[in-house]
């Protein structure tokens, strides 16, 4: 069955108290577990870099943007569980070329991996990619069916009681495309899918009814899952991005990735003193040819 990210836990149409609670119940397992994500830290430029090549093989295949927006859901949940001391080319692209290809898997898409592997630069022995996909699948525990902050729009937006369809859905469709362009904030890596979902909404009632706007956000801050602060606090990251007509895909260019990665390179001497510390397993250096191979899979 296709992987619906408004549906995640079941594949009923309407939505039950009991699923509406799961959802809220189970998100933190879904979302990056980094709250100290800096652009000094290597993460971040591996992270940069990934969602350079992601948005360069959307760009090229056009193909469904949950596909992209899943993808860089597991990059996040994988680079925030796992000790990355050192930014390499090879391991930004196999990580790209493994998360879209099971994103895609999800969303029942055939993606060519070869067309991908162009796209990127590399080409890995189908080995490599097993051991890879092996790898994220432990770290994110199999949780594949992300809930993410498409889960909540249907929930959320059903208490706006707007008696017209067309602006419930014109609403819904301009909280998606909000969504979509702020996930690659890092500022909003510490609030919750549902917390980003409530605050897409009320930036989309701020633009598109912005009469109605105050007993919008009256209506989802009395709702039982909200946290008014928290919500307020997101409201005001997305409102600056909005203002500011950020687009952090539109920012990324090969040489701005390049700068990030030499920025990493120099971070790195600050992070060695904790590897000693360190438990966890990172992929063993590759070849330098046209195929890499991953001979072992081992995080220091």
């Amino acid at each position: 069955m296709e992987y619906d990210l408004q549906n995640p836990l079941t594949g009923f149409e309407e939505y039950h108290f009991d699923s509406v609670s799961a959802l809220f119940a189970n998100e933190s397992d879904h979302m990056p577990s980094f709250l100290d994500f800096k652009s000094t830290d290597v993460r971040f430029s591996l992270r940069r870099h990934s969602v350079f090549l992601i948005s360069q093989v959307q760009s090229s295949y056009k193909f469904d943007g949950y596909i992209a927006y899943l993808a860089v859901n597991y990059i996040d949940r994988f680079l925030s569980k796992q000790a990355v001391l050192e930014n390499k080319p090879w391991i930004v692209r196999i990580l790209v070329i493994v998360s879209l290809s099971l994103a895609a898997k999800m969303r029942n898409v055939d993606l060519s991996l070869s067309d991908i592997q162009r796209d990127v630069g590399l080409n890995f022995d189908a080995q490599s990619i097993q051991r890879m996909e092996s790898l994220i699948l432990d770290t994110l525990k199999w949780r594949l069916r992300s809930i993410t902050p498409f889960s909540f729009l249907h929930f959320f937006n059903s208490f706006f009681k707007l008696g017209d369809p067309c602006l419930t859905q014109s609403l819904k469709q301009r909280a998606s495309d909000i969504i979509f362009s702020t996930q690659y904030e890092i500022k909003l890596f510490e609030y919750k899918p549902s917390i980003i979902a409530a605050s897409a909404l009320l930036c989309a009632a701020e633009e598109l009814i912005p009469l109605q706007f105050s007993s919008c956000l009256a209506a989802i801050s009395e709702i039982q899952y909200s946290n008014k602060e928290e919500l307020m606090n997101a409201l005001a990251v997305m409102r600056e991005m909005l203002i500011e007509g950020r687009d952090y895909c539109s920012m990324l260019t090969p040489k701005s990735v390049l700068e990030c990665e030499h920025t990493s390179s120099q971070c790195e001497t600050q992070t060695n003193q904790d590897r000693d510390t360190i438990k966890k397993k990172r992929l063993s250096d590759l070849r330098d040819d046209q195929t890499f191979q991953i001979s072992q899979a081992q995080w220091c």
